[in-house]
């Protein structure tokens, strides 16, 4: 009888056995297969979270299967404890194991609430937005202006929460001063800027910083993204162009960037100055003046006198027979490409054409006759 009490139970064991370990593989199986997920979510794991809540955020996002089977592939895997807070943006179709591996590889947030502090020509603001997952593009929740308007609830809301990122956003076409100027006002950077930048050796572009992040830091970053950009479009350059350096050509293009905010033009109104130096003919354009005014510590707000005009300063380039002495901004990418392969044209005029752009000339008689033209547009705007 014993024997057969002990046949059974050995036969009891082995079913077991082999039902944990049928068991065991069909939960290896589910953790590794494609995910239910139909559409990509944005799951936030918040800082002092643990993997049982994650995993029932993932179950009611319908992300997994089985959470308990997700926490004992992350128990398994030695990754509970290496859970990071954040926003992250799960894939559709995403396995628990590519999820574990997603909540745990730390670095930047890649979704949720992003704070950009964009700075501008003529302004600087702030502006909230969230990416919706559906389509992957941002919702903008706010935007205010830091030094006319109070902060609204929405960016005290999202200050406060520990994985909201944070973006500078760089126009094209803003001074040195100016982005020395703004950067003193975002709140989530420290440190003083002991020395101005040189104009035009800030590279126009988007960076992402974390809360802390120095500004010095900050915008050495800018001004090596802009030596990069530089000696690259320099090796790129037609070799008839006029420019001795590279630091002509920043020049160059600096004036490009503020004559122009048509992208499908910068090339002509490159090819302008260009066949103005090689006539030695004075580049006659109302932005290197306006910064002789201002030094670049924001915008004139108003006309240029005649008075202004005929003055001379090195940056008056109706008075002086060249390029002036330095860059009046810092230019993009864009303007410093075509400063250095501009279109090849017989253009050496250009005037407002109504539209945003502008209409070129090859001869005064052509040039006069535009002017004529956007006067009459100017005329008819004021009298709408």
């Amino acid at each position: 009888m014993w024997r057969h009490i002990a046949s059974n139970a050995l036969t009891l064991l082995i079913v077991i056995v082999f039902l944990l370990g049928g068991m065991i593989l069909w939960g290896q199986s589910q953790y590794v297969a494609e995910g239910p997920l139909g559409e990509q979510i944005c799951l936030r794991v918040e800082r002092g979270s643990n993997v049982s809540r994650v995993s029932k955020s993932l179950e009611n996002e319908g992300a997994v299967t089985s959470g308990t089977i997700f926490r004992l592939g992350m128990d398994y895997g030695e990754l509970s404890g290496k859970l990071k807070a954040g926003s992250y943006l799960v894939p559709a179709g995403s396995s628990m194991s590519e999820i574990a591996d997603i909540v745990t590889r730390g670095g930047a947030s890649t979704c949720g609430t992003e704070v950009v502090y964009r700075i501008g020509v003529t302004r600087s603001s702030i502006r909230v937005r969230t990416l919706d997952p559906a389509t992957s593009r941002f919702v903008e929740m706010a935007s205010f202006n830091p030094v006319e308007e109070p902060a609204p609830d929405e960016f005290v809301k999202v200050r406060a929460q520990n994985d909201t990122r944070y973006r500078i956003a760089m126009a094209e076409g803003v001074t040195s001063w100016q982005v020395v100027d703004a950067l003193k006002r975002v709140d989530v950077l420290e440190g003083e800027v002991a020395e101005l930048p040189p104009e035009g050796m800030l590279a126009p572009d988007s960076y992402e910083v974390r809360v802390g992040d120095k500004r010095e830091d900050l915008l050495k970053q800018m001004q090596e993204a802009q030596e990069v950009l530089l000696a690259a479009a320099w090796e790129r350059r037609d070799r008839d162009v006029p420019l001795t350096s590279p630091e002509e050509a920043l020049v160059l293009a600096s004036i490009i960037e503020k004559e122009t905010g048509v992208a499908a033009e910068r090339r002509q109104v490159a090819s302008v100055f260009v066949n103005r130096l090689n006539r030695r003919m004075k580049l006659q354009t109302d932005p290197t003046v306006i910064y002789g005014i201002t030094n670049g510590q924001g915008v004139l707000g108003r006309g240029l006198r005649q008075s202004e005009l005929r003055k001379a300063t090195p940056y008056n380039t109706y008075v002086i027979p060249a390029l002036p002495p330095g860059p009046i901004a810092n230019p993009g990418k864009a303007s410093i490409e075509a400063a250095l392969n501009p279109d090849s044209t017989d253009y050496i005029f250009f005037v407002a054409d109504g539209t945003g752009g502008h209409a070129f000339a090859a001869t005064l008689d052509e040039h006069n006759a535009n002017v004529r033209k956007w006067r009459e547009i100017e005329k008819q705007r004021a009298n709408e």
